[in-house]
C-alpha cells in the first residue's frame, strides 16, 4: 500500500520542474545531510530526489540506497530543515536524525 501511494506522488512530481532552478539562482546557502530509514529499494531513493526538488526552495537533492542517506542542498529563506523533515516524514519515510560528518 505504501509503495503504491509513494509511486502515485512520484509520478505526478515532474523532473523538469522550476522550482530547483529558481533556488539555484538564488543561490542555496545551507546543506544538510539526514538518516532516513524506509528506502525499500533504489527507486525510493531516486523518488524522494524528484520530490524533494519540486518543493520550493529546494536547490537539490542526493539519496543513497542502501545507506539511507539524504543530502539536502536548500535555501534557508523560502523553506526550512524542519519543513524538509517534515515532507520526507510525510512521503512515509522517517528521518532519524542528521546524519554525522
Amino acid at each position: 500500500m505504501f509503495r503504491r501511494r509513494f509511486v502515485r506522488l512520484m509520478t505526478l512530481a515532474t523532473a523538469g520542474g522550476l522550482a530547483p532552478l529558481e533556488a539555484a539562482a538564488r543561490g542555496a546557502t545551507n546543506i544538510v545531510v539526514f538518516r532516513v530509514a524506509g528506502f525499500s529499494c533504489i527507486t525510493c531513493a531516486a523518488g524522494l530526489d524528484t520530490m524533494l526538488r519540486e518543493q520550493k526552495g529546494v536547490a537539490s537533492s542526493e539519496s543513497t540506497y542502501p545507506e539511507g542517506a539524504v543530502t539536502v542542498a536548500f535555501d534557508p529563506k523560502q523553506i526550512t530543515e524542519q519543513a524538509i523533515v517534515a515532507f520526507i516524514n510525510g512521503l512515509g519515510f522517517t528521518v532519524e536524525g542528521k546524519h554525522p560528518g
